[in-house]
């Protein structure tokens, strides 16, 4: 009944020992053949910022051998590239699957960092960096990372402290000149938290932090020309994040381009795509609601404004701009008793309508 058995079964009894391990050690040859391949090849993708042929590429090599520790690194940062946020948790996974495998991979425990950041926890990032460091005590992408997680800790002199000195190892590294722009911004040094980041957005690289960074430090100076322009760099570097579509959106709205403001605010909450349930998500969703008010009160639809900082409220029912400017909305109307409603909500969340339409709405309760 042997012809009953699976034919490579069946060959392997035909072959005398000797054989059998010469075929072994030739398989294994070819497998890590085509390992090294697939990771040449991913890793090139990488590098080009070709995410969808790195990710396959950099997947086979992993199947291949999962035992490679840089295959993990590599497949973790092709997942990042992705740049979403569940693929994220699969980035996640994969470095540290890489570190388990090899302790002393820095460029892991870099962007196991960044992670740690993106998802609000500066502590563990600052482990994974601090652990790097003691391996390699000068590599300044670590050492400005790790300036960022302090100032995320609440230790601003020690964040600019470690990002001067990523600067004094790498003069051009742009990404110690953005965190460090943003510890000064936090320490009230504006004028020169600015030169920093200008001198960050002058890097080849992109970066979409930067830009909105920038874009709302001049918006909130007055100077929307230059928000604007950076509020566009933002978008065309990174046009699928929701965040700068809203920013430039606030721009045109308060440049009176309420059609190029509109179309933004589309762009950032498309109707039908879904959304995670995430703190994050929720806050956006909500901000584009009221963003969205602000624009139609301003253009006059007083039904459409409504509408928006109603659903606003319903995202996010503790949100007080929103229940400020519904009030002003529902009076303007004539609806004076949900008027008064929403003014009393937004005074206990200590964002109160104008005392001049409180007096209004008073005035006309007693009537």
């Amino acid at each position: 009944m042997a012809y009953f058995l699976p034919i490579t079964f069946a060959l392997l009894h035909l072959l005398l020992p000797g054989e059998i391990v010469a075929a072994g050690q030739k398989d294994a040859a070819a497998r890590q053949a085509l390992f090294e391949q697939a990771l040449q090849r991913g890793a090139a993708h990488l590098q080009r910022g070709e995410k969808d042929r790195a990710l396959a590429e950099l997947k086979k090599a992993v199947a291949l051998d999962p035992n490679s520790a840089a295959a993990h690194q590599l497949l973790g940062q092709a997942y990042l590239l992705q740049n979403t946020y569940e693929a994220m948790g699969e980035a996640k996974a994969e470095l540290v699957q890489a570190l388990a495998l090899d302790p002393n991979l820095i460029w892991a425990r870099f962007y196991l960092a960044r992670i740690y950041l993106d998802l609000g926890q500066p502590r563990k990032a600052k482990e994974q960096l601090e652990a790097g460091l003691t391996t390699r005590p000068n590599v300044p992408h670590l050492l400005s990372l790790l300036g960022e997680s302090n100032r995320q800790l609440g230790h601003p002199a020690l964040a600019v402290e470690q990002n001067r000195r990523a600067l004094g190892i790498d003069p051009s590294f742009f990404a110690a000149r953005y965190y460090l722009g943003l510890t000064l911004l936090e320490l009230k040094q504006e004028d020169e938290a600015i030169r920093e980041l200008e001198a960050a957005a002058k890097s080849d690289q992109p970066i979409p932090d930067l830009y909105l960074t920038l874009g709302s430090v001049y918006a909130r100076k007055g100077e929307l020309e230059r928000a604007v322009g950076f509020y566009q760099k933002a978008v065309a570097a990174a046009p699928d994040r929701p965040d700068g579509h809203l920013k430039l959106g606030q721009a045109y709205r308060q440049k009176k381009l309420f059609d190029q403001a509109l179309r933004q605010l589309q762009l950032a909450l498309p109707e039908g795509r879904p959304f995670l349930s995430t703190p994050y998500y929720q806050q956006l969703q909500t901000e584009v609601f009221f963003e969205r008010g602000l624009l139609y009160q301003e253009r006059g639809d007083a039904t459409q404004a409504i509408e928006n900082y109603a659903r606003a409220i319903e995202m996010t029912p503790q949100f007080g701009p929103a229940h400020r400017q519904l009030a002003e909305a529902l009076f303007h109307r004539g609806e004076t008793g949900r008027a008064l409603e929403h003014a009393i909500k937004a005074e206990e969340l200590k964002h109160p309508v104008e005392p001049s339409l409180r007096e209004k709405i008073n005035g006309k309760i007693k009537q």
